[in-house]
């Protein structure tokens, strides 16, 4: 255990506040679920008619999980309290890991916010922030064991919408093992690219897939953080979310903590869709069905998109992007774990399937292919369309949630606050 005040991983709770939902979140339905832009741009309610997410299961490691809002009642499974402090799993003590929750699988019931992936259900993994643990007798290993525990569960997809600038072998072995296991492990990169754009872990462990948030142009955020770690991007910007941990009331945000919750329910949906493929199967379907603007150079990884959008409808809807070799990881090229509950083949191919690239150094390869310690990239930012993204965002072709990056600024939402703490934070 680790006494209150102790200096470890602390938290860097990072958002652009801009309007507060006051009142009862029933009183306020239309007003909350309005302001979910992105799924409308992502076409949500035509996703809905062929898979809600239904038989997912997605590990939630945040800060708890208030299993009783309307919108998340009976959504929310047993848990862990990793983080060994008062209460439990379901005790979230800023309202940040309820808020991720009912991005992934809320129902909208009482004024609360639709999950993109409302037929999936969470398994809640507590763990501590700064302040937490600045209060508290903590455990110093909760982040590393919530991973390995979540990846032993029948979870498929992990989300960490937490992150430090600080390497730790520990957690990286986890990450490694629950990657291993054939897990998609979705984690934030972090806000603070204006702060010296430090790499964020977990995000920037290789086998973690590390996700940048964009705005409702299909803009990067400012203070998205970027490198050559960064796997796909997500809508961060102007989402909605508990404002504390009272939740008495909504507020609107950005950051990469929310877009990290719209991949890991783009890839529930997937996943739901196609029960039978393995996680390398829809991460590869994810990374060649992103939105990408028309002049991105082929065989080249954004270090601000990564792949691109997420855009779950292209391949649900019209069938885009190749499952590829079921054991070969799109993130490491090499033979990995197969779907939750399987045993990949022991005699899976050592060499990527032609959806998922052959080099990272030849041009020609295709836009998945990334080294095992670092990614293929283009430090150019891609130009492209700035017409919003939810007048025009999944109706067909390459496009789709369009893309736009200045060449030598990134457009981004104006006023984002930051509130510092130590080493750990939510993003």
């Amino acid at each position: 255990m680790i006494e209150g005040g102790g200096l470890r991983r602390a938290l860097l709770s990072t958002v652009a506040v801009a309007v507060v939902v006051v009142g009862a979140p029933s009183a306020v339905a239309a007003d909350v679920q309005s302001q979910q832009w992105y799924l409308d741009a992502m076409h949500a309610d035509e996703i809905w008619k062929t898979t809600t997410g239904k038989g997912i299961k997605v590990a939630l490691i945040d800060t708890g999980v208030n299993s009783s809002t309307p919108s998340l009642q009976g959504q929310v499974l047993k848990g862990l309290d990793a983080a060994e402090a008062d209460g439990d799993e379901t005790d979230d003590y800023t309202g940040h890991g309820t808020t991720m929750a009912e991005l992934i699988v809320g129902t909208g019931k009482g004024g609360g916010l639709k999950g993109l992936a409302p037929g999936a259900k969470v398994i809640p993994y507590r763990v501590s922030n700064t302040q937490l643990q600045n209060e508290q007798a903590v455990n110093a290993f909760d982040m590393q064991e919530a991973i390995k525990a979540a990846a032993d569960s029948d979870a498929r997809i992990i989300n960490v919408s937490f992150g430090s600038e600080y390497y730790n072998e520990d957690i990286r072995e986890a990450v490694q093992y629950a990657h291993g296991k054939g897990k998609l492990l979705f984690a934030s990169v972090g806000n603070e690219a204006k702060e010296g754009n430090k790499k964020t872990y977990p995000a920037a462990y290789p086998e973690a897939i590390a996700v940048a948030a964009t705005d409702q142009n299909g803009v990067v955020e400012e203070t998205s953080q970027h490198g050559d770690y960064v796997d796909i991007a997500a809508p961060g910007a102007d989402i909605p979310g508990w404002c504390d941990k009272s939740f008495k009331s909504y507020c609107t945000a950005g950051g990469t903590s929310n877009a990290s919750a719209i991949a890991s329910a783009s890839a529930a949906l997937i996943w739901s869709a196609h029960p039978d493929w393995t996680g390398n199967q829809v991460l590869r379907v994810m990374f060649e069905s992103a939105a990408r603007s028309d002049d991105w150079k082929p065989g080249t990884v954004s270090t601000y998109l990564g792949h691109g959008i997420v855009r779950p409808n292209a391949n649900i809807s019209r069938g885009e992007g190749k499952p590829g070799d079921p054991n070969i990881s799109p993130l490491t090229n090499k033979p990995t774990g197969g779907a939750a509950g399987t045993t990949p083949s022991a005699t899976a191919s050592a060499s990527a399937s032609a959806s998922s690239g052959t080099s990272t150094t030849d041009p020609s390869a295709t836009a998945s292919a990334q080294a095992p310690d670092g990614k293929q990239t283009s430090d150019a930012p891609v130009a492209g369309s700035t017409e919003s993204a939810a007048a025009d965002a999944d109706g067909g072709g390459n496009t789709g949630l369009v893309i736009g990056i200045a060449a030598a600024a990134v457009v981004v939402l104006a006023a984002a606050g930051v509130v510092l703490a130590r080493r750990r934070r939510s993003v």
